[in-house]
Order: structure tokens, then C-alpha cells, then sequence
């Protein structure tokens, strides 16, 4: 019989290729770079590893290339637990990648090739229908074709998330409606509302325009600003403090959980960084050091 899932993910896979600089290069500079590693990177591919990192049953429907990168990805997310199942190698294409510069401070530029990824098209929704019915989480991002995404979230009835990065301008109404959790950054937040969004307050106003544009409940991260939400019908606008950590290595990764991105942002690279559950205080008693939190 075949096991039900907590989380699936309709989404990327992207090798990164990371240089580390003292600082980030102005255009037209040339800077000599301190070390270069390569990992497993792209929003779908992060954010199934970072959960069943923490203990979650999951699967990602998703794309690779016909070369050595493809094959040794779909062999790293089996280690990780990820069912792979609806991980497809596409012949004539590249897997995708990132390269990445990641300064001394955790400041960081990412261009992407996203390849193979541009393969996952709507009709990979209903190939992929027996996981689609037995997950209770689905979760979305925009580094692959709209139209598949948008399959995927009508296709759905549990609980899913849209985490809409990278941002577009003018986003299509659907993406906005079918997804129970829309979730962005203040960047994205700021391109796809048209506002500015650099303070807590400025983040509220656009919460709230996402909501009539359709949205349900809304998160809006905000960096060393810690996040901001509000659930689907409910007038609070709720503001959580992020966790405090001495030392930041790499923000590439920061997670919904203030208290899993704590953790992840001290550590280098993508995946890598996730924390496994044994090393987070997930399930134990958290009132010693919670995140605060109050209504805005």
C-alpha cells in the first residue's frame, strides 16, 4: 500500500555553483573569490529537504537534466528520504543551475538556468496524480512554468502554499486565489503590490492589498525584520520577531520558522544548511527563548 505524505512539492531542482567574495562585484568588476563549492539547490528541491529534514514524509514532482548533474541530484534527494518517484531525467536538456556569490557579510546575488525545469508542464500534474491525492501539504514556487503551477494548485484540496519567488509583475489572479497560503519576501511583496515595503508598517499595507487581490492568508518575511501574517479572513496582522543568532554565514536560506532559519543562516551553502529535528528545539519546551511576537 502506498504511504501517505505530509508535504509534496511541485517544483525546481538546481545544482548551485557558489563562489564566496569579500563583498558583492559592482558591475563590470572582476573579483578574486576566497572558495567555491557546488550543492543541490532550486525553491522546490530546498524546500522539500529543509522538510523532511524535520521529520516530514515527502515527494517532489519534478524535472532534471539528461548529464551527470541530474543523475547525482535524484541520487541526493533519495538519501534525503525524498520520495523520487516523479523525478523525471528529460533527454536533450541541461539540468538547471545557479551561480551564486556569496559575500562575506551573507549578502548574496543568484542567476539562474533553470534547463530541465522549463519541462514541467501541466500535464506532469495528472501523471502524478497518486501523490497529489495523498499529501496533506502541497507546495509551489515560480522557478518553473506558470501553467503547470497553476494545474497543480487547481488539481489540489488539501492545504497549499505558494511561495511566489521569483516574483513577476502583473500575477495571474489564479496564483493569487488557489493557494490557502501565499507567501513572499518584502522584494517580491514590494514588485508584485507595486508598494514599497522597507519597514514593518510598509509590510502591513501590503499585506493587506494582497488580500484584496485575492489572497487567503498571507506571510510576508522581512528578513533581520522578522515576518509578518495574517490567516484568511481575520483583521489582525500579526508580527513575529525573528530569533536572534550571533553570526550570520549565508541568507540564501531562510525558512518560514524563524527558529529553523536561525539555525540554517549559520551555517554555509543551501541544503546543507537545513537542520536535521534532532538539532532544532522543535517539540520541546520553546519557552525559555520564543520568538516575540505582537499585533501591528
Amino acid at each position: 500500500m502506498s504511504q501517505n505524505l505530509d508535504v509534496v512539492v511541485f517544483g525546481s531542482c538546481i545544482v548551485d555553483f557558489i563562489s564566496y567574495v569579500p563583498r558583492l562585484p559592482r558591475v563590470g568588476e572582476t573579483l578574486h573569490g576566497t572558495k567555491f563549492i557546488t550543492g543541490f539547490g532550486g525553491k522546490g528541491a530546498n524546500q522539500c529537504v529543509a522538510a523532511a529534514r524535520l521529520g516530514s514524509r515527502t515527494a517532489i514532482i519534478g524535472k532534471l537534466g539528461n548529464d551527470p548533474w541530474g543523475s547525482n541530484y535524484r541520487k541526493a534527494l533519495e538519501s534525503e528520504g525524498v520520495n523520487v518517484d516523479h523525478v523525471k531525467i528529460v533527454e536533450g536538456e541541461s539540468t538547471g543551475i545557479a551561480q551564486i556569490n556569496v559575500a562575506d557579510n551573507g549578502d548574496n546575488q543568484i542567476v539562474i538556468v533553470v534547463g530541465a525545469n522549463n519541462s514541467l508542464l501541466p500535464a506532469d500534474v495528472g501523471a502524478s496524480a497518486d501523490l497529489l491525492t495523498r499529501a496533506k501539504i502541497l507546495v509551489c514556487q515560480l522557478e518553473t512554468p506558470l501553467a503547470g503551477t497553476l494545474e497543480a494548485l487547481r488539481s489540489f484540496t488539501g492545504t497549499s502554499i505558494m511561495n511566489a519567488a521569483p516574483a513577476v509583475e502583473n500575477v495571474p489572479h489564479d496564483l493569487l486565489r488557489l493557494c490557502s497560503i501565499f507567501c513572499v519576501n518584502e522584494t517580491e511583496a514590494a514588485l508584485i503590490t507595486g508598494m514599497p515595503v522597507e519597514t514593518v508598517i510598509q509590510a502591513k499595507g501590503a499585506l493587506l492589498k494582497l488580500r484584496d487581490m485575492g489572497c487567503n492568508t498571507v506571510v510576508i518575511t522581512l528578513g533581520d525584520k522578522g515576518a509578518i501574517f495574517a490567516p484568511k479572513d481575520d483583521a489582525k496582522v500579526v508580527h513575529v520577531n525573528p530569533c536572534k543568532v550571533d553570526k550570520v554565514v549565508d541568507t540564501t536560506c531562510i525558512a518560514a520558522a524563524n527558529k529553523v532559519a536561525a539555525l540554517s543562516v549559520q551555517k554555509p551553502g543551501t541544503q546543507t544548511s537545513f537542520p536535521r529535528f534532532s538539532e532544532t528545539e522543535l517539540g520541546q519546551d520553546l519557552s525559555s527563548n520564543p520568538c516575540e511576537w505582537e499585533y501591528i
